[in-house]
């Protein structure tokens, strides 16, 4: 299937944020408290002349999606970028085409069109920095065969989870990383 008809099959932003049974407080208040410093503005209204569009695969029990969905869909916006989401369970076919290191569904997967349907950049799932602190976060866990170790990994991806949808910080990550891809 061509890209373009991928991006006319998915979901606006607003529909996919109502529709969304995990992570929609988090998504909410990440779009609503995310700042776009005037450097960010200039770029990204620099963008506008290239007339691209986004699908987006995710999900919305991904905590990566909470993170990356709402801070990308603001700089989309300034962009006049249109973003279109796709679930990624629902979307096999297109994610298997962008899986990560050739193996895995990571998500959120945002893939940048021209008007032709054509692939011109993509971002995800991940910033490298946010990627550096799952890895320390992973490797302070206990064996996977310790007796405590699901508890331990649950607390660190709720903990994961907390930071990255509540501090600013992280949120500058991803701003920084997309607008390196987009140039």
């Amino acid at each position: 299937m061509a890209l373009n008809t991928w991006f006319e099959k998915g979901q606006t932003f607003e529909q996919y944020r109502t529709s969304m049974q995990v992570n929609q407080a988090e998504v909410t208040a990440v779009y609503e408290q995310v700042q776009l410093n005037d450097e960010d503005q200039r770029f990204l209204t620099d963008l506008r002349q290239r007339n691209w569009r986004g699908i987006v695969l995710t999900a919305d029990w991904c905590g990566d999606a909470a993170l990356n969905v709402p801070i990308i869909q603001r700089m989309a916006e300034v962009s006049d970028i249109e973003l279109r989401f796709l679930i990624r369970d629902e979307n096999l076919e297109l994610m298997n085409q962008y899986l990560t290191n050739g193996t895995s569904r990571s998500i959120p997967i945002f893939i940048f069109i021209d008007k032709e349907g054509n692939e011109v950049r993509v971002w995800g799932p991940r910033a490298d920095e946010i990627q550096q602190l799952v890895t320390s976060l992973r490797n302070n866990l206990p064996e996977s065969n310790s007796p405590d170790f699901e508890e331990k990994q649950t607390n660190m991806y709720r903990e994961f989870k907390q930071k990255i949808t509540t501090d600013p910080n992280m949120w500058r990550t991803v701003i920084d990383s997309v607008k390196v891809k987009l140039a």
